[in-house]
């Protein structure tokens, strides 16, 4: 199993931007062929230290290989939301795939 986990700051962090991004790929992404188990949300505000609140955007995906992954990348649907949602929203973008 490989995780993908995405975390998005978007230019302009008001709650719109940030439902812009989120709503895009809870329609375009998680259907996509190969996607094990899909989850994305706002971030949760917490008192907890430790979290990171800077972010407005994460996604959490998982595939059943790093081959899935890689179908995913190149999927239209993939690619419509980068370009259409996310590069014009986005300020910062950090990813993380593991095994697990």
């Amino acid at each position: 199993m490989v995780s993908h986990l995405v975390v998005i700051w978007v230019t302009d962090p008001t709650e719109e931007k940030a439902e812009t991004v989120l709503n895009a790929a809870n329609r375009l992404l998680k259907d996509i062929p190969g996607v094990h188990a899909f989850h994305a949300g706002l971030m949760y505000p917490t008192d907890r230290p430790v979290v990171d609140k800077t972010y407005q955007v994460a996604l959490n995906m998982q595939f059943d290989s790093m081959d899935a992954l890689a179908v995913y990348q190149s999927h239209p649907q993939h690619v419509d939301f980068v370009e259409n949602f996310l590069k014009p929203n986005l300020s910062q973008l950090r990813v993380y795939d593991f095994e697990g």
